[in-house]
């Protein structure tokens, strides 16, 4: 079959390669998936550079999350059967043509869901859900995430809009001002025009904003912390910029302030089974009503997974990166 793989980490432009790999096998409770979509995540790429959570042995075949179709089962396992459309988030090998997964990982996906939706379905909503559930915050409070048009920032718009909690989002150009305002999503700031933070302060009527969201660290990550109201917390989500934490220290003495971070593979790990199933079955189900739709802005074939990492981060995405197997 054909893969993605990564003979040692670097910067993924210089180090994605397609190869020929052979096929896998499934195992005692395990599915092999023929990929149809696959998303390129920030973590992803983190990944790729070696710098993340974990360092996998090499070479390694990245991706984590992918839908596509059962086309074997391993022995012991009842749940699923050979043609069945899922997606799956949590595994390590999804850029290739197929893949092995436990099935208990494998969430059967309704016609109604369509792949672009699927393949992105499970690992950053049910991320932002928990995220959600973890700041603690009431209907009516203000929370601040930037990176708002990137898939979390989207997500936390729509879930706290259904719970009333009120979000301030933060994002590059005017461009993405706009198609989050099409969204339905507001107030939103474009940090690079000027006078923003300061606007930024006075946009929620005087009230608190009790939580901020960093998905981009360095300089951004300072900028929070002087939006934030005493007694917040600031929430480390990600590193877009490549660059530590840079936060005024005055800033946190007297505000008193919080700042933690938030890993979403861990906090699924730590989550109890009941109600991981009960968070999966809320996205289905607003996956398959239409209320929750992901974006896909480009879609690669395998072999052009360098290419297509260098999109993904490229500022003014307002969609997903994806890669397909295969035609299409």
């Amino acid at each position: 079959m054909q893969a993605v793989v990564i003979d040692e980490f670097g910067e993924p432009k210089d180090v994605l390669t397609a190869q020929q790999a052979p096929t896998p096998e499934p195992g005692a409770g395990e599915v092999r998936i023929a990929m149809s979509l696959s998303p390129i995540h920030n973590h992803d790429l983190a990944i790729i550079r070696g710098v993340y959570g974990y360092r996998p042995a090499l070479p390694a075949i990245p991706g984590t999350e992918a839908a596509g179709v059962v086309d074997a089962v391993g022995p012991g396992v009842e749940n699923l059967k050979v043609g069945q459309r899922v997606a799956v988030a949590g595994v390590r090998d999804a850029w290739a043509d197929s893949f092995v997964a436990r099935a208990e990982q494998a969430v059967p996906m309704p016609d109604s869901v369509p792949d672009e939706t699927a393949c992105q379905l499970l690992a950053m909503p049910l991320s932002a859900l928990m995220l959600l559930d973890d700041l603690g915050v009431r209907a009516g409070e203000w929370i601040v995430v930037n990176a708002a048009n990137g898939a979390v920032g989207r997500l936390l718009n729509l879930f706290a809009k259904e719970r009333g909690v009120r979000v301030l989002s933060l994002v590059r150009g005017e461009s993405s001002v706009r198609a989050l305002e099409k969204l339905g999503y507001g107030p939103v700031l474009d940090t690079e025009s000027v006078g923003w933070l300061a606007r930024g302060a006075d946009i929620t009527g005087g009230e608190p904003i009790v939580r901020a969201v960093d998905q981009v660290s360095g300089p951004a990550a300072g900028d929070l912390m002087a939006l934030l109201a005493p007694r917040g917390e600031l929430i480390s989500f990600g590193a877009l910029s490549g660059k530590p934490l840079i936060i005024d220290t005055g800033a946190v003495i007297f505000k008193q302030a919080v700042v933690k971070g938030f890993w979403g593979q861990q906090r699924s790990s730590d989550i109890d089974r009941a109600d991981y199933v009960r968070l999966i079955t809320e996205l289905v189900t607003l996956a398959a009503n239409g209320t929750l739709r992901l974006d896909v802005q480009a879609d690669f074939a395998l072999e052009q997974a360098a290419e297509a990492a260098v999109v993904s981060e490229t500022p003014g995405r307002n969609g997903k990166v994806v890669l397909h197997a295969g035609t299409r």
